[in-house]
């Protein structure tokens, strides 16, 4: 009896091993959010960065990225970005006077993410001075 739960408890504790392993992607602004503050759309050109980390230990793969309106995606990583190697998605938010509240969505194949998929905001205010 005391081999079999020797044998599960070995088997229950290396499946959390197996669990941690590939690519995992970390953002280095809190909450994955860009906070924009109040800005003035004669000052600021709306170019913005989310920089990222592959945390894991396999390559990280970004398939897609995606934005709501008033949003272009301007540069995103389509290289396999290896483990301990850091990178960027730059956005541009088109400064219409308002409050801003958009969502980025990276398809990538993080296992941090549930199916890889990472939301990323921007927040904000356009001031029309």
């Amino acid at each position: 009896m005391k081999k079999i739960a020797t044998v599960i408890a070995v088997i229950i504790f290396s499946s959390f091993g197996f669990a941690q392993n590939g690519a995992k992607i970390d953002f280095k602004d809190e909450n994955n959010t860009i906070d924009y503050g109040t800005i003035s759309k004669a000052n600021d050109n709306g170019i913005r960065s989310f920089v990222f980390t592959n945390t894991g230990n396999a390559p990280l793969i970004i398939t897609s990225v995606q934005s709501t309106s008033s949003c272009t995606i301007l540069s995103k990583q389509m290289d396999t970005i290896l483990p301990g190697k850091s990178s960027k998605i730059e956005v541009k938010y088109n400064m219409v006077p308002g409050p801003i509240r958009k969502t980025i969505t990276v398809e990538s194949n993080a296992t941090n993410y549930d199916d890889g998929r990472i939301p990323l905001k921007i927040k904000g205010e356009v001031v029309a001075n």
